[in-house]
């Protein structure tokens, strides 16, 4: 039997608020009123010299108090943005529609408190003379923001398929796309998708060569549209646990490590060479095999194998030369 509890999904509800407004003129008028109520009190006192009269102070605070307290109900919202309403601790729902709101003056207006790791302060431990590094806490209030951002990763160094060291940086864009899960089912969402944003990377730097594959095989340099595809699906793997969509994502940055780039750099100039001279020898070759086919057709002249040879290697040589050739004539017969 397995005793570790299973830990739920947060799932979003949308819920409407009431119209800030209708909620702000009301308050002002329980706010009025008693502020109406107390003066009338006063002055009754005043001119009747009757202590009872004190007792009706009391509704007339409890309704200032409450117009107070109700005051702190109102919120505004812009476009793609929303907020998460918290009650002691409780999900409540998500508003989403932009505007000037009121809901629950008790609705909590921090989410959470999250540790920012990478700052540190040094506290003094007085006569010991010794430093506590302590993390500080980033507090995240209640609203979310629905818009498209952006994640330009660093420059990641990596090895590739082959185990060649790599560079590699990329883009993504990503929005929060349900609110509970972004809010309630991560630690922060924001550091959760640049964390697994650079594992997805990396992840998929690791399963593709650089740029020599096997035949048929995509590469990072050559099939960058089908590698951006395996990286937003991966994105969205990942990130569908808070409540995040992935709209695109594209690599900005790939080249080989700094220790061995130059390297790298010499074998490419080697192979564009070998496929130049390749490509200069077939066609000499077929040069050479045309003006043979057109001087036995024509009738030209009759040449042996030994003339017909003789011929071939002076034709490549001009051809496949690095430099001008300087001819020869031959100024007697031909088997002179």
């Amino acid at each position: 039997m397995n005793s570790n509890p299973v830990k739920s999904v947060s799932r979003e509800r949308t819920v409407n608020a009431v119209n800030g407004w209708a909620m702000l003129f009301f308050n002002v008028l329980l706010l009025l009123g008693g502020i109406a109520g107390i003066v009338a009190t006063v002055t009754k006192v005043a001119r009747t010299n009757d202590p009872a009269y004190l007792w009706w102070l009391v509704p007339f605070i409890f309704l200032e108090l409450l117009a107070f307290i109700l005051m702190f109900g109102h919120f505004t919202l812009q476009p793609n943005e929303a907020r998460v309403l918290i009650l002691f601790g409780a999900y409540k729902g998500t508003v989403r529609e932009s505007g000037f709101w009121w809901a629950n003056p008790f609705y909590s207006r921090v989410r959470t408190k999250v540790p920012v790791r990478p700052t540190t302060v040094n506290v003094q431990r007085g006569t010991h003379g010794r430093d506590v590094a302590s993390v500080v806490h980033l507090t995240r209030g209640t609203k979310i923001s629905l818009r498209a951002q952006n994640f330009n990763s660093d420059k990641l160094k990596v090895n590739d398929k082959r185990g060649n060291p790599i560079e590699i940086a990329a883009v993504v864009v990503w929005r929060v796309k349900d609110t509970a899960r972004a809010a309630f089912d991560v630690d922060d969402y924001e550091s959760y998708v640049h964390i697994q944003s650079e594992a997805a990377i990396r992840h998929i730097a690791s399963l593709y060569a650089y740029d020599r594959g096997d035949e048929h095989e995509p590469t990072l340099r050559e099939s960058t549209d089908e590698v951006s595809a395996g990286l937003m699906k991966e994105l969205q793997e990942r990130l569908e646990k808070a409540g995040v969509v992935v709209e695109e994502a594209r690599l900005t940055h790939l080249a080989y490590a700094p220790e061995i780039a130059q390297a790298m750099l010499r074998r490419q100039q080697a192979e564009a060479v070998i496929a130049a001279r390749q490509k200069i020898v077939h066609g000499a070759v077929s040069m050479v095999d045309m003006a043979l086919r057109e001087l036995a057709d024509k009738a030209v002249v009759k040449l042996d194998d030994e003339r017909k040879a003789a011929m071939v290697s002076n034709l490549l040589v001009v051809l496949c030369s690095e430099s001008e050739t300087t001819p020869v004539i031959n100024t007697g017969t031909l088997y002179a």
